[in-house]
């Protein structure tokens, strides 16, 4: 049977769980990321495939299953069985070491030499067959991320009429920084073949066609003015106005930007368990009075982790009052094996831990608490809640939802949010303690901001951001990609080649 929903992550969304010598296929248990919610858009189809890539070794290969079955699901799991060769220079090298740095504006990062163009090409195009192969005449087919940037061009290619949309889950730079990758022209044609692109927030999009509009002559067919709650004017990533439909050789593209929501419902129901008030209290006994500050990602050299290490370092040197009353909790998880551009990050903030803990550690008290290893979800919820601070400051991030888990875990209670002018979420969220992490003054000013806010402070900003993130909840934004999937109506341009059937999902 055809899948009338189509989509394509790198990630698989389940679990393979051996018990007594069998494989079991079971959906992911952490309730937080990505994966869970686009799974969740299979709940409104009859029947649904989701792509994903597998490594596996050439013995693997001869008996390798290529579609599997999730356990409880009304989707099937089609596997692109790559080598660990190709996995290498597909994921480790080309996207990370080519793509990532220019997508986060550190060009002085950026690798030619070593990326692999043509196996991204050709892995892009594994990823567009299956695609064709599982979609019925009138499915969706929803591609993810820029990993599979060319899998669009190829798939216009193999079934012209097919309904194509993609989101862009990362930054989109600006035209300057995109346009030093040697293969845009490429990258611009396929995201051109879309029927829907989409981004977190305008300024990503409206990058975008930018970029578009300097390597080909696409008509711009509509334009608005951004929706009220994402109109924070004054904020390094605010855009007063949009375009929402550009035109390229008779293709209709339709251009939208909304921020992923967090799944509120989730976080408050583990937060009101039993078992997770008991570990709060557990989590509040160890604090023993002291003020607890929580920053929670990965190793990775945009998220401003040595930024926020040096600031707490400086915090400590200026405030001395503060030793002994405040606890520094960072999750900082380590980066999978072979990505060999985070062994510097990673060696870094150890490094820096090592220093903040040599200088000022106490018999009695540790001033940071370092994780490198993934937090069980309860625990994450507990020093959540528990945080008077949450210190989220990257130096570019494409959303951020580590801000939104925090504010939903106090329920417009209290609580201080630090967050960086360049995360994605910052547009939505202009109540919090905005900061520049570039800049050692105003990270310095923001801590001491966040340390010394009035109880009545923390209640009518973290009241606000939670009116906002509860309002526009992954729920909203799975509701509007829906609605917008469903309007796509028979779209005909004057001098269009293709006459494209549409029908809805």
């Amino acid at each position: 049977m055809k899948s009338s929903l189509v989509i394509l992550y790198h990630r698989q969304p389940f679990d393979e769980v051996i018990e007594n010598g069998q494989v079991r296929f079971q959906a992911k248990q952490s309730p937080n990321g990505i994966v869970p919610t686009l799974r969740s858009f299979f709940a409104s189809v009859n029947r649904g495939t989701w792509i994903a890539w597998k490594q596996v070794n050439s013995k693997e290969q001869n008996n390798f299953q290529q579609s599997v079955d999730v356990e409880d699901a009304n989707y099937s799991v089609r596997r692109i069985p790559l080598s660990a060769e190709q996995v290498k220079h597909f994921y480790h090298i080309t996207s990370k070491e080519a793509f990532w740095p220019i997508l986060h504006s550190f060009p002085y990062h950026f690798t030619y030499e070593s990326s692999d163009w043509e196996n991204f090409k050709t892995i892009n195009r594994l990823f567009a067959e299956a695609a064709c192969e599982e979609a019925a005449e009138d499915a969706l087919i929803w591609v993810h991320d820029y990993n599979l940037w060319l899998v669009p061009q190829y798939i216009r290619e193999i079934k012209p009429n097919a309904r194509i949309a993609f989101f862009h889950h990362t930054p989109f730079p600006s035209v300057d920084i995109f346009n030093i990758l040697p293969w845009r022209e490429a990258i611009v044609d396929s995201l051109l073949c879309c029927d829907i692109c989409g981004f977190h927030i305008p300024r990503y999009s409206e990058n975008f066609v930018n970029v578009a509009r300097s390597l080909r002559e696409v008509e711009v067919l509509k334009t608005q003015p951004v929706p009220d709650h994402l109109t924070s004017t004054g904020t390094a990533l605010a855009e007063p106005e949009m375009v929402t439909q550009l035109r390229y050789k008779g293709q209709i593209v339709n251009i939208d930007a909304l921020p992923v929501g967090t799944d509120a419902d989730q976080i408050l129901t583990e937060l009101h368990k039993p078992e997770t008030q008991q570990r709060l209290e557990e989590v509040r006994s160890e604090l023993n009075g002291r003020k607890l500050i929580i920053a929670a990602g990965r190793v990775d050299y945009v998220k401003g982790n040595r930024e926020m290490l040096e600031a707490f370092e400086r915090l400590l040197e200026r405030r001395p009052e503060l030793h002994g009353q405040i606890h520094f909790v960072m999750t900082c998880v380590s980066a999978a094996s072979g990505m060999r551009v985070y062994k510097n990050a990673q060696k870094q903030i150890e490094q820096l831990v090592g220093k903040i803990n040599g200088r000022f550690a106490r018999f009695d008290w540790m001033p940071v608490l370092l994780f490198t290893q993934p937090v069980p979800y309860r625990d994450l919820i507990c020093y959540y809640r528990a945080a008077d601070i949450c210190w989220t400051t990257p130096l570019r991030d494409g959303l951020n939802l580590v801000a939104k888990e925090y504010i939903v875990a106090h329920e417009g209670q209290g609580g201080a949010l630090v967050l960086s002018e360049f995360v994605g979420a910052a547009v939505e969220l202009p109540e919090a303690i905005l900061t520049n992490p570039y800049s050692m003054d105003r990270m310095d000013h923001s801590i001491d901001r966040a340390l010394d806010m009035s109880e009545e402070e923390q209640k009518t900003s973290m009241e606000s951001m939670y009116q906002t993130v509860t309002t526009y909840d992954v729920k909203y934004w799975a509701d509007h990609l829906f609605a917008m999937f469903q309007k796509l109506e028979h779209q005909t341009a004057s001098g269009a080649d293709t006459d494209k059937k549409v029908v809805n999902v």
